[in-house]
């Protein structure tokens, strides 16, 4: 008997399609789908500027063009090393429309980081910012960069907000020389007025268009690279799954470009359905907050550790959220106590919703199964997106376990990812074709189902502790210190052990005002023995 997740949106939420269309083009003809419907509807804000839909296809047709200038043909790998900021926007969809394949680094990588992420690609252009300048110039003499473009956050400021950030962050930048070989991002938008011949290349869906980055299955750093359909079917699959959505709704776009989770869901699903993003270039928890409010968002996104930061900021006594219409988490498991704590905080200020938490990996892009609205279970990651399917098995087969079973998570849908980069073996051991037609998604997360079709998220296969042949999973145990009222957070790993093996050890931060004594740990101890098997209690603290 087949027990695979058969997306059960509909019986769940009244009438969500379990099937969809999906555009067969590339992502930017879906945004210009948008343009053309919602000319004047502002695709984003970026410290107080605002773009319209017109205007973000002009630009990124201008940026196309001199992108053509400088010889980019359909193929290329472009790296970008951006915060969430226009020029970042400009240049991921100036990319899609010649025909190349944006390589999506983080902007704070280190220099080693850096010289890998650029060989991996083969990239011969680079965007990032005048802050970075010097990490790329390093290591540019051992990779085939031939293009560094500069570009700076001053450049998108309305003329006030900039006198203000030249005063305070711009005096922290490290000046470049006038001389330095590199191409300003001015210098850059004008080289386009030459380009005469034709510089759209059409893509089509199952064409290669971004590479981000993860550790796959084993742990090692490669690229997994991505198609204009998984892009385009997660951001169709995001809004039928939310369908309080409208266009002109706003969007807190605080997870970065280079994450699944930014760049999937917060950029890509707001512009190519007609949303609006609030771009916020660095994130801070404060800066968060105050955007929130400021906008009036209708959706935020975002990691476990945002919502536990945003309950302790003191500017959000008095905020006013009932402009919102859904509030995601995902990145990491989300707690059952932090989900209690952050549901009440927004039912006191004026909140319809809850949090809904979802599950995915990069290798589907990101999210790939979410909470209903409506229907929440405890200890649930919710259900699979509208094609998508789920099916737990006995951890590396494709044998299916029954309800309630415990084994590995396996996902297949349109936001599969195409491949692992220069790693075939790797990605023949992830992506397995079965006997039911599907390519599946081997994740390595442990899991289960129930009868219903909910997912329930155990942790991950290689982040486990065999403690004298006991399974131990950390994150669980983790959310059972977390629960403590004297606990901050904590983080549970397994140390050598002669006996055991593996002994398991917990690190902990404390709660403000509470004192680390052996009193404390002993309460701590006390409070483990009785939430913990004994043969999971850590043995030191």
């Amino acid at each position: 008997m087949a027990i695979t997740a058969k997306t059960p949106w509909k019986d769940h939420m009244g009438g969500v399609p379990m099937h969809l269309e999906y555009p067969q083009g590339s992502m930017f003809d879906a945004v210009r789908e948008v343009a053309e419907k919602y000319p004047d509807y502002v695709a984003f804000d970026f410290m107080g500027r605002s773009t319209t839909y017109r205007k973000l296809v002009e630009q990124v047709e201008a940026c196309a063009k001199s992108l053509k200038t400088l010889g980019v043909r359909a193929g290329d790998r472009i790296t970008i090393a951006m915060p969430n900021c226009p020029q970042a926007i400009f240049m991921f969809y100036a990319v899609n429309l010649v025909g190349g394949i944006s390589n999506m680094i983080h902007p704070l990588s280190a220099e080693k980081e850096i010289e890998f992420y650029l060989n991996e690609s083969e990239s011969y252009s680079v965007i990032t910012l005048d802050q970075f300048y010097n990490k790329f110039e390093a290591v540019r003499q051992d990779t085939k960069v031939v293009n560094i473009i500069i570009a700076s956050v001053k450049d998108e400021l309305s003329r006030p907000v900039r006198a203000g950030y030249m005063l305070t962050e711009g005096r922290k930048i490290k000046r470049i020389p006038d001389d330095a070989p590199v191409i300003r991002w001015q210098d850059f938008m004008k080289l386009g007025r030459s380009c005469s011949w034709n510089y759209k290349v059409e893509r089509r869906a199952e064409d290669p268009a971004v590479i981000l980055y993860s550790g796959g299955t084993t742990g090692t750093t490669k690229g997994i690279v991505l198609t204009n359909m998984n892009f385009n079917a997660l951001s169709r699959q995001v809004v039928a799954a939310n369908p309080m959505f409208r266009p002109g709704d706003r969007m807190l776009a605080a997870m970065p470009l280079f994450h699944g989770f930014g760049l999937g869901v917060c950029i890509h699903t707001m512009l190519a359905t007609g949303g609006r993003c609030i771009l916020i270039p660095r994130f801070t928890a404060k800066s968060y907050a105050k955007q929130i409010t400021r906008y009036r968002c209708n959706f935020i996104a975002g990691v476990p550790t945002l919502y536990e930061a945003l309950l302790r900021l003191p500017n959000m006594e008095k905020a006013d959220l009932s402009s919102l219409k859904g509030v995601f988490s995902g990145g990491d498991s989300l707690s059952v106590e932090l989900k209690k704590k952050f549901d009440k905080f927004l039912y006191d200020h004026n909140a319809s919703v809850q949090v809904r938490e979802g599950y995915g990996t990069t290798e589907t892009v990101t999210a790939c199964c979410l909470t209903p609205p409506h229907m929440f279970k405890e200890g649930s990651i919710g259900v699979p997106f509208p094609d998508t399917y789920i099916k737990i098995v006995k951890p590396d087969t494709d044998e299916e376990l029954p309800y309630g079973e415990e084994g590995e998570i396996l996902l297949a849908g349109p936001t599969v990812m195409k491949e692992y980069m220069k790693h075939p073996e790797e990605t023949a051991r992830t992506l397995r074709t079965h006997g039911d037609g599907l390519t599946w998604v081997y994740t390595g997360d442990l899991g289960t189902m129930d009868d219903e079709g909910f997912i329930y998220f155990r942790g991950r296969a290689k982040r486990m502790i065999i403690t004298s042949g006991y399974n131990v999973y950390p994150g669980q145990l983790e959310n059972i210190l977390d629960a403590n009222e004297k606990v901050h957070m904590s983080c549970v790993i397994g140390v050598p052990d002669s006996y055991k093996m593996q002994a398991v050890k917990a690190f902990i931060m404390l709660k403000e005002g509470v004192p680390p004594t052996e009193e404390t740990r002993e309460e701590l101890m006390a409070y483990c023995r009785k939430h913990i098997a004994k043969y999971a209690i850590p043995k030191e603290i």
